[in-house]
């Protein structure tokens, strides 16, 4: 039962599955976006974190 593959049907097949994961991951962070958008936290202290962040860097 073995099975010849053209290196192009190889190298589709791989990119094809690159472009899942990266659809995965663009999924996961749009669920992650979407929870933190929910919060009940007031703008003003959403800033003020924003701010503490950009000055660590």
């Amino acid at each position: 039962m073995e099975e010849s593959y053209s290196i192009d049907e190889i190298l589709s097949a791989v990119s094809d599955l690159q472009n899942i994961r990266r659809d995965q991951n663009k999924k996961i962070s749009k669920k992650t976006s979407i929870k933190t958008e929910n919060l009940n936290i007031p703008k003003n202290t959403l800033r003020l974190i924003e701010e503490a962040e950009k000055s660590k860097i």
